[in-house]
């Protein structure tokens, strides 16, 4: 595989949130031939099994935008030591309706940041959890636990720590390898 495209899901809605920031850290450090997109998820209404029937277009979009990339980086918060709410939502989306989850051989990492020493190591686990479930090829090592210090990523992506932007590119290039794994291979006619 020589091009890919990475989506990626941020678990926060918070107009200043620094795992959005981190995201487009991301972003701007992918390797060569790897693009990195948004999915989003702050339209997805609540999950209820109500829609599986009939599921609303922004559902329905969102459940394309990751059948259309070769992998997913989730960019999650710690909110109580779990995953935020609008994330798991959002998580319930993919998943249905039955047998028709999202993440089912999708290659997925976890990474995410805050002030905190173990930054968002719970969340992380609780997430990890999730994406077994869901079968999704999940990215063990490099972990990517980042604690924020105030002007560690500007609004633009850039890092201001050459060893946390070593450590992106690092991770990064991990997980391209993982997507690389799991590429479909071609077969001839």
């Amino acid at each position: 595989m020589t091009d890919r495209t990475i989506g990626y899901i941020v678990g926060s809605i918070s107009s200043t949130s620094i795992n959005r920031r981190l995201a487009k850290a991301l972003e701007r450090l992918a390797p060569a031939g790897t693009t990195l997109v948004e999915i989003p998820i702050k339209d997805l209404p609540f999950y209820s099994p109500d829609h599986d029937a009939d599921y609303p277009q922004v559902a329905r979009d969102f459940k394309q935008a990751i059948a259309d990339v070769d992998g997913v980086i989730i960019v999650t918060p710690e909110y109580s030591r779990s995953i935020p709410g609008v994330l798991k939502n959002a998580l319930d989306w993919a998943a249905r309706p039955w047998g028709q989850g999202s993440f089912d051989g999708k290659p997925t990492a976890v990474i995410g940041t805050s002030g905190g020493g173990i930054a968002t190591a719970a969340a992380q686990q609780h997430l990890k959890a999730i994406l077994s479930h869901y079968n999704a090829p999940t990215l063990g090592q490099p972990e990517g636990y980042v604690q924020t210090t105030p002007g560690l990523f500007t609004e633009t992506g850039e890092v201001t720590n050459e060893q946390t932007a070593e450590f992106l590119v690092a991770y990064l290039e991990a997980f391209t390898a993982l997507v690389e794994r799991y590429a479909p291979v071609a077969v001839a006619a």
